[in-house]
């Protein structure tokens, strides 16, 4: 459903919707999402190695990347900003081998990283990077659900009202940041004059 200039999307997401959606497309997600970071990643593949289960099942979710900061009185967290994702790249395919649908950071994403989005019909979304408190207050309840030991790196669920996001990678293997460099190089190629 579009709402004005940004599409409105329940998470986790209904079958269709992820491959329905296009590069350059504003989104505001409502639902639960999931969030890890580099040590939440490293322990989801290992457990993988060892042959167990995840703690949660990822097949039709998000993961977000971030770590948040605590919670001051009155508040449910504290800034939520995101992380940049290439940190995440080298286990990003195995996790949407277990149908992870959508990732959610900031800056681009490897090759590896956009075949394998691919492959799996899923994609790649970002969100504004220093706007950490302002992201904060689209987030109504927290949980934690995995490796506590790991601070805010932990892996929480995050209830979440119109949180703002960007469709970066899309399921037909369109970038977004490919194509504004495309434009940009050709409007700088345009001559500033004709004769």
């Amino acid at each position: 459903m579009h709402t004005g200039d940004h599409r409105k999307i329940d998470i986790p997401f209904a079958p269709g919707v992820v491959e329905s959606l296009r590069a350059g497309e504003l989104v505001h997600l409502s639902g639960t999402m999931y969030t890890g970071r580099d040590q939440t990643h490293r322990r989801l593949c290992a457990l993988l190695d060892e042959g167990k289960e995840p703690p949660v099942d990822l097949n039709g979710q998000l993961l977000y990347y971030v770590g948040p900061s605590p919670a001051r009185p009155g508040r449910v967290i504290g800034a939520a900003g995101p992380t940049t994702s290439y940190r995440m790249d080298a286990y990003t395919p195995r996790l949407l081998d277990l149908g992870l649908k959508a990732t959610l950071g900031k800056g681009p994403r490897s090759m590896p990283v956009r075949h394998a989005m691919q492959k799996h019909g899923a994609v790649y979304l970002a969100t504004f990077g220093g706007a950490g408190a302002l992201l904060s207050g689209c987030i109504c309840a927290v949980s934690l659900v995995a490796f506590a030991d790991a601070g805010p790196e932990a892996m929480f669920r995050f209830e979440v009202v119109d949180f703002p996001a960007v469709v970066i990678n899309d399921a037909a293997g369109n970038d977004l940041y490919e194509e504004i460099a495309l434009k940009k190089r050709a409007s700088s190629d345009a001559p500033l004059c004709t004769p």
